[in-house]
């Protein structure tokens, strides 16, 4: 007799096998099966996400769609639970019967997402699950179409310990919700700078359920670092941001993993006046000039309005997976999953972020890192050059402010 586990794989097994084979055959739209934050603690990445996963839709079926189909978008929220990332994602690949899936925002989310789609066998192509424990789980169907998060702030950091011995900050501060995606970067970030001889006068991780980040903020203020390094997304850091400007501490360099990359959403938490100097790492920005970022940045103004400042990064992320997906399909010529798999572990392919190749763990090895500071209403990229500085890339026509300018 079997076991209830083996049976449990079995079935499992064979729901994969029909769907691969029924993605093959199917007529009409393309389904694609999305969770997103559209509530809760991720609720303004997720609904960027949105748009960016909506315009990609509508760039490629005002072209002719997918395979000549149209494409439609399935997506539910999963309130940032990654219990119910789990359960969304069973009933869109064995219910509804998604013929692709995309991937929902953070590392946390991806992770317990990425164990329901594998037992699928679906290809899970994702923009914001970067952590480095996605990728150390044994999965070789998850593809992270953005920049791996270990390193993102370590050129921030190189930067801060080459300079000079009389300019060189002499002590910093850390302070990183205990999630997958900003944990590693503080790790690393500070690893670079206590080498250098910076030295850490206040370190905290706090829960991701926090709500009150005052006694942190208050800790990081008490400690009067030269520089401040936080793991944030936005909540968290619109909080600090405020209670820095009320107590008038004023550190020479305030970077963070996320959040000041919001856009408009940013601009509007802490307010304009109060943006300028902070730093963020990223690998877009609104004039690369990657193929169809022009496109991707039109569409949104006429959809959305604004400015291109207004736009968060999170949208291009959402944006380069249907591009990449699309171009894995096209190049395979169906839906079939192991096919699907197969092709993007082999192939190479372009997105407004910029050039994609996975390894064999699913990472982009062709991301690059920039390091952006908020300048004047903007954020200007830089670029690290051969000796870890930061110089501008295009384009910036400023050197980057050191120290920040007072709130």
């Amino acid at each position: 007799m079997a076991t209830a586990g083996a049976l449990s794989l079995s079935l499992a097994l064979t729901a994969c096998s029909s769907s691969t084979k029924s993605t093959g055959t199917k007529s009409g739209p393309i389904k694609i099966g999305i969770s997103l934050s559209l509530t809760g603690d991720f609720s303004a990445d997720g609904k960027a996400f949105q748009q960016g996963y909506q315009l990609w839709a509508n760039a490629i079926n005002a072209s002719g769609g997918l395979l000549g189909r149209q494409v439609t978008l399935d997506i539910v929220n999963d309130a940032s639970s990654p219990v119910q990332v789990a359960t969304n994602y069973q009933k869109l690949i064995s219910v509804d019967h998604a013929d692709l899936t995309f991937g929902p925002f953070s590392t946390l989310l991806t992770k317990a997402a990425s164990q329901v789609v594998a037992r699928y066998g679906y290809a899970f192509v994702e923009g914001a699950g970067g952590g480095p424990s996605v990728f150390t789980s044994g999965l070789h169907n998850v593809y992270d179409v953005s920049l791996p998060v270990a390193n993102n702030l370590v050129s921030s950091a190189k930067w801060l310990a080459a300079m000079p011995a009389a300019t060189r900050p002499k002590t910093a501060a850390y302070a990183t919700e205990d999630d997958p995606f900003t944990a590693p970067q503080l790790d690393a970030a500070r690893a670079v700078l206590e080498a250098a001889g910076v030295k850490t006068v206040y370190n905290k991780v706090y829960p991701p359920e926090t709500t009150d980040y005052g006694p942190i903020a208050a800790g990081m203020i008490s400690a009067k670092a030269d520089v401040v390094l936080v793991g944030t997304l936005l909540p968290d850091v619109t909080a600090f941001i405020k209670q820095f400007v009320q107590q008038k501490y004023n550190p020479k360099a305030f970077i963070a993993t996320a959040g000041p990359d919001q856009g408009a959403q940013f601009i509007k938490n802490v307010g304009a006046n109060h943006t300028q100097g902070i730093m963020v790492p990223n690998e877009w920005y609104p004039t690369v000039t990657t193929p169809g970022n022009a496109e991707l940045i039109a569409a949104y103004l006429k959809a959305y309005g604004g400015t291109a400042q207004d736009v968060s990064s999170d949208v291009p992320e959402g944006y380069a997976v249907g591009e990449v997906t699309a171009q894995a399909v096209k190049a395979i010529g169906s839906l079939d999953q192991t096919k699907l798999n197969a092709e993007l572990h082999s192939g190479t392919f372009t997105s407004v972020q910029g050039p994609v190749q996975f390894d064999a763990t699913g990472q982009n090895i062709k991301a690059f890192a920039y390091a952006f500071q908020w300048q004047n209403g903007a954020l200007v990229p830089y670029q690290p050059d051969a000796g870890q500085l930061l110089v501008p890339a295009p384009p910036a026509t400023t050197a980057i402010l050191y120290p920040k300018p007072v709130w």
